[in-house]
């Protein structure tokens, strides 16, 4: 991952942009809505931030282009023309993804497994079958990981999860400055 403190700043800047054209096209919002705003407006700039480089990133904007009422906040991250490339790269990232995938289907399906003792082999599917569900359930938590290969799973996973870690360490910033004022300010009052 590239500089953190750069990746930071550009979180922040986006995030920032996000929350005003959030704020900007509704006043009146429930706090459900507001929910729901902050969370895409951190998910846009977080996959902004890195560039559209992962997949996870391409998968984050095309999912927020597909909803009509997020276009806005969309064009204000990510610019006016982001939903021709966004599409159009990621159906390109997620074909050749999927072609991946199944051709490793194919080749395991293909290989027999020779036969040992018993006990070895029952080791090897229990050991196959925990591995195989772990997987799946990190495919369902990285954004477009169900299109990804083993190996691809795993370095979009930990990229993802630096990502995540940038955007929580920005958060607690702003809420600590936040509290740290409004405290100050009740003091001096």
């Amino acid at each position: 991952m590239s500089n953190t403190g750069s990746l930071k700043q550009e979180f922040l800047k986006k995030w920032i942009q996000g929350l005003k054209a959030c704020s900007a096209k509704k006043k009146e919002m429930s706090i459900m809505e507001r929910k729901k705003a902050i969370k895409l407006s951190a998910d846009l700039a977080m996959a902004s931030a890195r560039n559209s480089t992962t997949y996870w990133s391409h998968t984050l904007m095309a999912n927020a282009l597909q909803a009509n009422k997020n276009k806005f906040i969309v064009s204000d991250i990510l610019g006016n023309d982001s939903d021709h490339g966004i599409k159009k790269s990621s159906m390109r990232v997620l074909a050749t993804s999927h072609k991946n995938m199944r051709s490793k289907k194919i080749l395991k399906k293909s290989c027999s497994i020779s036969r040992r003792s018993k006990k070895k082999a029952l080791g090897r599917c229990i050991a196959r079958n925990l591995v195989n569900k772990r997987t799946q359930v990190l495919k369902r938590l990285v954004p477009g990981g169900e299109y990804m290969d083993d190996e691809c799973l795993i370095k979009e996973t930990l990229d993802y999860i630096l990502s995540l870690r940038v955007q929580v360490d920005v958060m607690r910033h702003l809420a600590n400055n936040a509290t740290h004022a409004v405290s100050h300010t009740t003091t001096t009052s």
